[in-house]
């Protein structure tokens, strides 16, 4: 998640397929193994992600995260190059600032990306950095309504169904998609704040927490995603994405400290790892025991090697890692 810290005419409804729509159920901690993933950060030219996207599929990794940060790289045409490039690793995007995206143009996107790579697109949406969307004239007066009215009007368009809204944010007149997703589309929200993190628990299937977030923020944040969970009467699973801010090799402490400095973060605040590959899985375990089914290693805005940051989570973190 960013941090300053993504047939004959578009709209008219055609006859569609028919779909096989269920609830989606996403895992949890309990009796499964800890997703791990890595950045590919916006610093990096675009040009660069070809490559990094097709080492971290060769190399085994699960999945590597996309942020659309103002004003680098946009998410969706990133996400959709990384998948056209690979075969396996899934492709998160963490996130697409509300904002910035008719919720009727964020739902197409997301039924394309699973229609054409089933299974491998992880989409966040979230508030979006303010002072960037208040750069661009978007900033809403209220992000959480605008987030909440679009978390169901996109979750609703995913399901298949036609809709016609008259929020505050978000207004559609009878609006379907032409072609829907044959399958379950996950909405993940980018919270921080408690009303976010109980408005993610109520309306979407899983929440991403930032690489400031310590061992105690993450059971905070799953404490307060199932008030919201159990406020709507939701059951199922809920998932929880957490970055890890890590740095390795030569200059790892310095560049980790200088990082978490830039973020306002105190030192000695249990956020962030410098060290070899038994430090960083021990770092991760610590994400997971407290309660992250993922956890997303965020390599440092001045990684000296980012395809030797990918090579390292694969090959010697994953295997220290259940």
């Amino acid at each position: 998640m960013p941090r300053p810290p993504t047939p004959s005419h578009p709209c008219r409804q055609l006859a569609r397929p028919a779909n096989t729509l269920s609830v989606a159920v996403l895992p949890t901690r309990k009796g499964s193994m800890t997703g791990l993933g890595v950045v590919f950060r916006p610093q990096l030219p675009p040009e660069r992600l070809r490559a990094i996207a097709r080492l971290a599929d060769d190399a085994g990794l699960e999945e590597l995260w996309l942020w659309e940060d103002c004003f680098l790289e946009g998410g969706v045409s990133t996400a959709a190059a990384a998948l056209a490039w690979t075969e396996q690793v899934r492709v998160g995007i963490g996130l697409l600032p509300v904002p910035l995206r008719n919720v009727a143009v964020t739902a197409m996107e997301a039924a394309s990306l699973e229609r054409m790579f089933p299974g491998r697109a992880i989409l966040t949406v979230g508030h979006g950095v303010q002072d960037w969307m208040g750069q661009v004239g978007a900033r809403a007066a209220s992000p959480l309504g605008l987030l909440g009215e679009h978390l169901d009007a996109l979750r609703a368009l995913l399901r298949g169904e036609r809709l016609s809204v008259r929020g505050r944010y978000v207004q559609l007149d009878d609006v379907a998609l032409d072609w829907p997703p044959y399958r379950p589309v996950d909405v993940l929200a980018g919270a921080t704040g408690p009303r976010t993190l109980r408005l993610s628990g109520e309306k979407a299937d899983g929440t991403l927490l930032t690489a400031t977030t310590s061992a105690d923020g993450v059971r905070r944040a799953r404490k307060l995603v199932e008030e919201g969970r159990r406020a709507a009467g939701r059951d199922g699973a809920h998932r929880i994405v957490v970055y890890l801010l890590a740095a390795t090799g030569a200059g790892a402490d310095a560049r980790l400290r200088a990082e978490l400095a830039a973020e306002g973060v105190e030192a000695g605040a249990d956020v962030g790892v410098a060290g070899d590959a038994g430090a960083v899985a021990e770092a991760v375990r610590r994400l997971a025991g407290a309660g992250a089914d993922t956890v997303v290693l965020q390599p440092t805005a001045d990684e000296p090697d980012p395809e030797g940051f990918v090579r390292f989570a694969a090959r010697e973190v994953r295997p220290l890692v259940p």
